[in-house]
């Protein structure tokens, strides 16, 4: 297959570009253009990430959703995403046939709990659109043209007015999001921002405690500094696991400690297991347990803050005998496990990496695309969407909503600009 024309050519066909190449598409019978798009993705098998999302379930979006969701520019995301909020989403995937329900998280899963029925509707709704779907087409290269573009992919090449780029991040490479598409980016004029794994988790040493806790989950407050500042502090579920931590609370500040480690910074956390309680708060609560029950552990008396397998594990860490009767516990040991209660220091060596790793952070600056459209600023008719750009969201949804939201803005605003420009019309079918 070579030498074929198209309106508007996807690169991509994961959340972000099946949403553009259904907009577009649609966009185009409603506005009555004879017009094609074509979505070209180098996977056999597209939407994998869609499917591994949520446990399986595919975390369509939030019922909240704002701009502090968010790291990047935090003035343009309000803007990209206020044109496509999550009423528009509930209500567009109602009419793909998706039902949503909310869950008390505020996160909005498919009523069948199952993502297949996400990426289905997705590939139903684009084939109904007329989009031409070609799996198994990897883009190698992208070169302008007079009227548009040159798209050179694995099969042949693809002439297209306008093109978007959807490729992803370099999160999850396994499904096809490898980071070619910031080469592509790079190559046709744009910047890109550092980029390191975000919500993944992290790895601490082996002199740690971790593996006797796997599978653990409670609350903690986590604090990030980097070079001795603090730059983030957040609540919530904290996951052992055999070598290190995950859950929520670490997954979201997670992106923190890869920047600052790829950037050579030094990065440092710590975690408060008495969320809210200063470790002055703590010795008097200590100091009373230990008047009013003299008798009882330490181990039992601390399984009051915090798990009992956790507990155990901090006092052995700490060479703090478990069955030590609370008036007996010196104050030496009283006060470190104070500390550690209140400011524990992480070790942290390394993240899981890009194979585990759920979002990109860094990518394409926003400051380069016109956030009306998404079109860029340095290359008329390429649009940018999704994961390419440098804005990630926080666990819950966040990240699939930017892909529904820049999706749709970038498909329907490359169709609405033929009109201003009446380019000619292209058609033509791809050979499977």
């Amino acid at each position: 297959m070579t030498d074929h024309s198209f309106t508007i050519a996807i690169v991509g066909a994961g959340a972000a570009g099946l949403t553009g190449a259904i907009a577009a598409a649609q966009t185009l019978a409603q506005e009555k253009i004879d017009g094609s798009v074509l979505l070209l993705d180098g996977a056999k098998h597209i939407g994998a990430k869609i499917l591994v999302s949520g446990g399986g379930r595919c975390n369509v979006t939030h019922n909240v959703v704002t701009p502090k969701d968010f790291f990047g520019n935090r003035n343009i995301i309000r803007n990209v995403l206020a044109a496509f909020p999550v009423e528009r989403t509930i209500s567009w995937f109602t009419s793909l046939g998706v039902e949503l329900k909310h869950e008390p998280t505020g996160k909005l899963f498919p009523t069948t709990d199952k993502a297949r029925t996400v990426l289905q509707a997705l590939i139903d709704g684009a084939r109904h659109a007329g989009v031409t779907i070609c799996p198994d087409h990897r883009v190698n290269a992208i070169s302008r043209t007079n009227t548009g573009f040159l798209v050179q992919h694995n099969h042949g090449s693809a002439y297209a007015s306008r093109v978007m780029l959807a490729t992803g991040g370099q999160s999850l490479p396994r499904s096809g999001s490898d980071g070619f598409g910031f080469h592509l980016a790079h190559r046709l004029g744009h910047q890109i921002n550092p980029t390191a794994p975000a919500l993944v988790p992290l790895v601490l040493d082996r002199s740690m405690f971790q593996a006797t806790l796997s599978g653990l989950s409670h609350d903690v407050e986590l604090t990030t500094l980097v070079d001795k500042r603090e730059v983030d502090r957040r609540t919530g579920s904290l996951l052992w696991t055999h070598v290190g931590i995950s859950g929520p609370v670490v997954l979201d500040a997670s992106r923190f400690w890869t920047l600052a480690t790829k950037q050579g910074t030094v990065v440092e956390m710590y975690g408060n297991f008495v969320p809210g309680q200063s470790a002055d708060e703590l010795r008097a609560w200590f100091v009373a347990q230990a008047a009013q029950h003299p008798r009882r552990s330490l181990v039992r008396t601390l399984s009051y803050l915090i798990p009992d397998r956790f507990a155990e594990s901090l006092c052995r860490h700490l060479s703090c005998e478990p069955q030590t009767a609370m008036a007996q516990v010196p104050r030496l040991n009283r006060d470190r496990l104070l500390h550690a209660l209140t400011r524990f220091h992480f070790p942290i060596i390394s993240d899981r990496g890009w194979n585990v790793a759920e979002v990109t952070t860094g990518g394409v600056p926003l400051e380069e695309i016109n956030y009306r459209t998404m079109e860029s600023k340095l290359v008329p008719r390429l649009y940018l969407l999704g994961e390419m750009l440098d804005c990630d969201g926080r666990i819950g949804g966040f990240n699939f909503q930017w892909a529904w939201t820049t999706g749709w803005l970038a498909g329907e605003s490359a169709v609405r600009s033929l009109l201003k420009g009446k380019a000619p019309a292209h058609s033509a079918s791809l050979l499977e």
